[in-house]
């Protein structure tokens, strides 16, 4: 008997704990498993994470401006489940819930999201290095700015690849619904 790797068990683990919570919601919103709809909540979700960032800009000139952050993660939230269930949660599945065509889709959505991590936390990076060194600035509200920057930029490119995904998916085949 071949002994397994702690890797390979948290791997064989993380798979059967994917395909049981995929189960459970194959069945859930059948009305709204189309591309179009996939499309509008990917929309949604682009445009929530704009507004994060938009908030993290304007917080550095407004200080109330944080605020904003409240809502539009109040209604991140909901929109990001609900795409996540719709696209099969297939950007963060175990290689061994995909076939070959899914894991290359999948690899190259990661591989453009951790791409526009990279660029985008050059700003906060940059912003931060920079803004040390000019006496005139105030420190707090760039290190708040740049944080909700890197954090807008984080969450951004963490959720690409499923947006991406669930943009080119084409629709299931009613044969295959539940």
């Amino acid at each position: 008997m071949k002994a397994e790797s702690l890797l390979d068990r948290y791997e064989d683990y993380r798979t059967r704990r994917f395909l049981k919570n995929e189960d459970m919601t194959a069945g859930w919103l059948p009305g709204w498993r189309t591309r179009r709809r996939r499309r509008i909540l990917a929309a949604a979700v682009t445009v929530l994470i704009g507004l994060m960032f938009v908030t993290a800009v304007a917080s550095y000139f407004i200080q109330w401006a944080a605020l904003v952050w409240l809502p539009v993660t109040v209604a991140f939230l909901p929109t990001w489940t609900t795409l996540q269930i719709l696209s099969g949660r297939q950007s963060d599945a175990p290689r061994h819930a995909l076939d070959e065509r899914e894991i290359a889709e999948r690899n190259s959505a990661r591989s453009i999201g951790l791409s526009v991590a990279q660029g985008l936390l050059l700003f906060p990076i940059f912003a931060l290095l920079l803004g040390a060194s000019i006496d005139t600035l105030d420190h707090r509200a760039l290190a708040y700015s740049a944080g909700g920057f890197a954090l807008a930029s984080i969450l951004f490119s963490g959720c690409l690849p499923a947006i991406l995904l669930a943009w080119t998916r084409p629709d299931d085949d009613p044969e295959d619904r539940p």
